[in-house]
């Protein structure tokens, strides 16, 4: 007679599947990303904080721990410390783009206009470290990334959560030739031009995503792909609001 594990009691107990759970990760991120889209402002962020819960609630129905998250305690340290590495690292580049000429108009925005110091900085310390990192690195490097690595390991969960954090851009960048000078001027004004600026922002955005990934796992930890998004965003909207 073959005894049980606790692994394969743990497995039996499971409400759902691994697959499962990635299907309904997906759904919830549907409907999130529609819901977002629509709704800025602190609704957005309260958005944010239920749909990241949510994710985290399916992952524990799929019989998921904090450790599969990236959210063990016992990494949390050493993920803090390479978040603030990566934090200080683009504060430099950003610096050096927006003090050199042939790279400051990359930081051009037309969105910036009509901000005042107010809510850029509503924007650097709520807005984008819960309304946009929270619920993205808890969907993407969290809960996706843990639910297909426990199947299929690492690459694959790379390659599943990259696409789909690609296409979660489609709706933000849907303007993205209008708003940013620098890209208008490459691909233009027009449907196509549009078209063709929103399938960059996917492609670059599943890229970024592999970065990111890696980043959790060579740190074992959320918080260093966390730290490296928030910087990217946040000293992105601090940065082109004081050079406009």
């Amino acid at each position: 007679m073959t005894r049980s594990t606790p692994a394969d009691a743990g497995r039996r107990l499971r409400p759902i599947g691994t697959w499962p759970a990635v299907g309904v990760t997906v759904a919830v991120l549907a409907a999130a990303n529609l819901a977002l889209h629509r709704w800025s402002g602190l609704w957005g962020v309260g958005t944010a904080v239920v749909v990241s819960a949510v994710l985290l609630g399916v992952l524990r129905l799929a019989g998921g721990t904090l450790a599969d998250a990236g959210l063990a305690p016992g990494t949390l340290a050493r993920g803090a410390s390479w978040a603030l590495a990566l934090i200080g690292l683009v504060a430099v580049v950003y610096l050096a783009g927006a003090l050199l000429p042939a790279t400051r108009t990359l930081f051009e925005d037309r969105r910036y206009s009509a901000m005042d110091g107010g809510e850029v900085m509503l924007r650097v310390f709520v807005l984008v470290p819960v309304g946009t990192v929270l619920v993205e690195e808890t969907a993407f490097r969290g809960v996706l990334y843990g639910l297909v690595r426990r199947d299929r390991g690492a690459v694959w969960a790379t390659a599943v959560s990259s696409v789909l954090f690609g296409l979660w851009h489609v709706l933000p960048s849907l303007h993205l030739a209008t708003a940013k000078p620098a890209v208008g001027s490459v691909v233009g004004q027009s449907g196509p031009g549009a078209a063709l600026a929103v399938l960059g922002a996917v492609l670059f955005t599943a890229a970024a995503g592999v970065l990111f990934c890696e980043l959790r796992r060579r740190s074992g930890s959320l918080l260093a792909p966390m730290g490296l998004h928030w910087a990217v965003n946040a000293l992105g909207y601090l940065v082109g609001f004081l050079l406009r």
